[in-house]
């Protein structure tokens, strides 16, 4: 059995920053002891690694992937394989993707499908949620017996008519159905069917550039339909978490919900948190590179977020990582902004950004571990396999250098997709090497995985229920 020491760094986990040792055995973390003490100094090792001056985080998980997701007639640019091998190089080792029913089939057909895409082709671990398009009698025993295999989460969406959307009836079916299988309904909250009303309004008008993507879906829309999807939870005795939270309004009823002891949660990402409706208008097509949905919002906006950040109004930042190349993706909406493929990359830059966070004094460190690894992990059944550093936890490990700078750019990035949204951003912070249960993926700025590593991961459900 090999054993690794990972000496000298910062131990940085959502409780606890401590000068620490840490010993892995077989995968997992076997022990820690502080630097200089003779339990420390009492481990052999087949593997040593010099942490001074470094952190040393638990892996990331990225709740929110949609890798090869078909979307407008075309596919997200990032493969299981590449997309993976993209979120160890920023200090991701677990995602959690979306399979997707297909409208008139079943939820097994779905399941089965993403898991022949991922299979033997993750650089990390990985697991499903399962977005559940068809809400019939079939889907909701399946829902079940999805539960018990360990998918213990479904999203619903309030938009995109005739493709994901679902009704008021039929979400109050599922959330009543996960009241009682103890599984956790994940929803897009925003009005579709208000939005495809104004998106014909728009274009009507001659109002085509992608700017117009973020006019159309109207914070008052997400708002509304965040309080619909909580006030529906309510009914069904059922806990709620919201993804992709962007705006102030949908801030302010997740936080009502909770202040009223509801077990409502709420996501955000990146995107919101540093770019804004001044990306989407950017000249030319260049705002097309910043479709996706829920839309950015004014720049007034982060604020909120991060408050909710800081309060536990929102728990959870991840990507919504769903990239679609600008050249021959992205371009398929010239002249009509509602057929922009929506999504944006992120899977690679989420821990760094989030770090950037912390040194401009929006986060914490702890706080900055517990939204980007712990508090996905216990949200999704997966801690304390994941999201922390502690005796009997999967080796998951990244050796963070919190003085690097870089400058993001999509010359040097590992994503599928021909752009990134933060070209040109400096940020202080990078990872140097990255362990997936304990076996080196990036070994000091050098990717030393492969494609079959990561494993899939049945869940347990929500631990904040």
């Amino acid at each position: 059995m090999s054993r690794t020491v990972i000496h000298g760094g910062l131990v940085v986990t959502a409780s606890d920053e401590i000068h620490a040792d840490v010993l892995i055995e077989g995968g997992r973390i076997a022990a820690l002891a502080a630097h200089g003490t003779d339990a420390a100094t009492s481990w052999s090792a087949d593997r040593r690694i010099d942490a001074t001056g470094m952190y040393v985080l638990p892996g990331g998980v990225d709740a929110h992937t949609h890798m090869e997701m078909p979307f407008g007639g075309t596919y997200a640019a990032d493969t299981f394989e590449t997309g993976t091998r993209a979120a160890a190089w920023g200090g991701t080792t677990t995602i959690v993707d979306f399979a997707i029913q297909t409208m008139g089939r079943s939820l097994r057909e779905g399941l089965d499908t993403w898991h022949a895409k991922a299979d033997g082709r993750c650089a990390v671990d990985y697991g499903f949620h399962m977005i559940l398009s068809d809400v019939n009698e079939s889907s909701l025993k399946e829902m079940d017996r999805l539960v018990a295999e360990g998918v213990t989460s479904f999203k619903l969406f309030m938009a995109y008519p005739g493709v994901f959307y679902s009704d008021d009836g039929r979400i109050l079916r599922a959330m009543q159905r996960a009241s009682g299988n103890g599984g956790l309904v994940m929803m897009h909250a925003e009005n579709g069917i208000a939005i495809d009303v104004l998106v014909e309004q728009a274009l009507a008008e001659g109002r085509t550039d992608p700017r117009y993507h973020g006019d159309v879906r109207k914070v008052a829309l997400e708002a509304e339909a965040t309080h619909r999807a909580v006030q529906l939870a309510r009914v069904a005795g059922a806990p709620l978490y919201v993804v992709h939270v962007s705006a102030d309004e949908a801030v302010d009823e997740i936080a009502a919900a909770r202040h009223k002891g509801l077990p409502v949660f709420g996501e955000t990402c990146p995107q919101y948190l540093f770019l804004s409706t001044d990306n989407l208008a950017e000249p030319g097509f260049e705002g097309a590179k910043y479709v996706c949905s829920t839309p950015l919002r004014p720049r007034e906006h982060q604020e909120v977020l991060w408050r909710g950040l800081r309060t536990n109004e929102l728990q959870v930042v991840s990507t919504d990582h769903c990239p679609f190349c600008f050249s021959g993706q992205k371009e398929m909406g010239r002249g009509d902004f509602s057929k922009i493929p929506n999504g944006m990359p992120g899977v690679e830059h989420r821990m760094d950004l989030l770090h950037q966070a912390v040194v401009d004094g929006h986060l914490s460190r702890r706080r900055w571990v517990e939204i980007a690894c712990a508090s996905p992990a216990r949200m999704f059944g997966l801690y304390p396999k994941k999201g922390t550093i502690a005796p009997g936890a999967d080796a998951d490990v990244v050796i963070y250098d919190p003085g690097a700078e870089q400058t993001i750019s999509a010359e040097t990035h590992h994503m599928a997709v021909d752009y990134s949204a933060y070209e040109g951003r400096r940020v202080t912070g990078q990872v140097r090497t990255v362990l997936s249960r304990g076996v080196p993926v990036i070994e000091d700025r050098a990717y030393v995985g492969h494609a079959g590593h990561g494993t899939y991961l049945p869940r347990g459900t929500c631990q904040y229920l």
